[in-house]
């Protein structure tokens, strides 16, 4: 049985994604995303260790790959951007900065978008669902469910029904 990744990793070539594969299967994600994210979804896992990078074709819209995550990307978002703009925001209120940090530790953010404004996709962590969100400026912590797993995010951009640009 073909796994998802692999037809989503064909589908995105097929469809003009900036998409660079790596030369070896692996993966070695810096301790702070590492021991932050300890079940991280083995789909999601499994296309980390074979795209470099992944950028749809606008150049708006990307999937945060091992360069992002160990920050060694030319890409001028940090993976956890959208987190650090929330913290940014909350100043010196403390209680209010413990409550991001608490809610990211269970959002893994995976997709990254400035298409008409900031936006992102993550992979919920928490009660160990892996159900895929959605979240928006300028409330990046109120989120909608896409998909009930990586599986069934990567079918829903190839049939366009969650929209790449």
């Amino acid at each position: 049985m073909k796994k998802k990744y692999m037809e989503f990793i064909n589908w995105a070539k097929e469809n003009n994604w900036n998409l660079i594969e790596k030369n070896e299967i692996s993966l070695k994600l810096k301790d702070d995303v590492a021991l932050r994210y300890k079940s991280i979804s083995s789909e999601y896992i499994e296309l980390l260790k074979r795209v470099k990078q992944l950028i749809s074709p606008s150049e708006k819209t990307w999937f945060l790959c091992e360069d992002e995550y160990n920050g060694n990307s030319d890409i001028t978002f940090k993976w956890n951007e959208f987190e650090l703009l929330s913290l940014e925001v909350a100043e010196d209120d403390d209680e209010w900065k413990s409550e991001i940090i608490s809610w990211w530790d269970e959002k893994l953010p995976i997709v990254m978008s400035v298409d008409g404004g900031y936006s992102f996709y993550a992979i919920d962590l928490s009660n160990n669902k892996g159900t895929i969100v959605k979240g928006y400026e300028p409330e990046f912590e109120e989120v909608e469910e896409v998909a009930s797993s990586i599986e069934e995010f990567f079918e829903l951009i190839m049939l366009n029904k969650i929209e790449m640009l």
